[in-house]
């Protein structure tokens, strides 16, 4: 059915044909349509960072940034979904046009710049959304445009705080483009800081819910190989939960002659695929198994997914693969993968 959708879904620009999906979707599951239309969820658990994801196959954060479509997008057989990236005050993101289509690299180009309704909003759709899903819930974190480079850390300290309580597990995001300085955030010192500064209220967080919400961090593509291995020492100093692997990349290399190409902003689909794999592998070596991987990035197919299995990782993400495949590409790749 998606085959003769996506036709008329890219005829309108990305930002609508996004919204108009979502809403789409809604009502659908509101007409008790969605089982009907892609099926149950598939139970292939995976005990991964202490928590039992039903299947391995999850949404990346980006398609559901405010958590309002839990309960719709949760019919489409997911095991786990990851909101946001969520900011403590809301933003309204970079100015339009901010994402831009590449068919015939099966890619997009985003530089939405963490548009989100703020923290506290969020939370009120989790406490009317959350129940509605079974799978494991996610919740990515960011900080604001407009903080300073020396606030930074309270940002996140903020959004780690008040989001603890709905999440499942909880992701930093230190590695979009799309926020200026934010990538220097995964390196040195400034990593050791804003990793040490979340533990230490991941611990105080856990005595007082009775409840330890893993602490996950999510890297960049366009780490060099010692930048890698670094990260990773850090990540296992730090006794992080998990890392996800990866982000969007600012290389252009494979597409820079197509139209739109050579837009601002992060990369994402086909042309990731590799190097997020490589990426896997890379922290593999060095975490050994010690620190679970979640792939994203690239993952356009079964082979996809499970080259990133074969890699390294524990479970995988799906965004742009969705986008250009539908939602039967869950499945398969619940169905078809070892």
């Amino acid at each position: 059915m998606y085959s003769f959708i996506r036709p008329l879904l890219f005829t309108l620009s990305p930002e609508t044909a996004h919204r108009f999906t979502l809403k789409s979707l809604r009502l659908l599951h509101r007409l008790n349509l969605t089982h009907w239309t892609f099926g149950e969820t598939i139970l292939a658990p995976r005990t991964v960072m202490g928590l039992t994801f039903p299947n391995p196959v999850g949404l990346a954060a980006g398609l559901d940034k405010n958590a309002e479509y839990l309960d719709c997008l949760g019919s489409l057989g997911f095991g786990f979904i990851e909101v946001g990236t969520v900011t403590p005050k809301p933003q309204s993101g970079n100015p339009l046009p901010r994402l831009f289509r590449l068919p015939s690299a099966s890619a997009l180009i985003n530089r939405l710049g963490f548009n989100n309704q703020g923290m506290n909003r969020v939370i009120l759709h989790l406490q009317e959304q959350r129940q509605h899903f079974p799978g494991i819930l996610g919740i990515n974190i960011g900080k604001n445009a407009v903080t300073t480079p020396e606030l930074t850390v309270s940002d996140y300290l903020v959004g780690f705080f008040n989001l603890y309580p709905h999440a499942d597990y909880i992701a930093i995001n230190i590695s979009s483009p799309n926020t200026e300085q934010l990538r220097q955030w995964q390196h040195g010192e400034q990593l050791d800081i804003l990793l040490s500064s979340l533990k230490q209220v991941q611990e105080q967080l856990a005595n007082q819910h009775n409840k330890y919400v893993p602490l996950v961090v999510k890297i960049a593509p366009d780490l060099t190989a010692e930048e890698v291995t670094a990260l990773a020492h850090q990540l296992l100093t730090h006794k992080i939960d998990g890392v996800i692997a990866t982000n969007t990349t600012v290389s252009r290399e494979s597409v820079k002659t197509l139209s739109q190409g050579n837009e601002t902003g992060g990369l994402s689909g086909a042309p990731l695929t590799k190097v997020a794999t490589q990426v896997v592998r890379q922290l593999q070596a060095v975490l050994q198994s010690q620190i679970p991987i979640i792939a994203s990035g690239g993952v356009m197919s079964v082979t996809d997914a499970q080259n990133k299995l074969n890699a390294g990782a524990s479970l995988v993400q799906l965004y742009t693969g969705l986008i250009y495949s539908g939602p039967d590409l869950v499945r398969e790749i619940v169905e078809t993968i070892k």
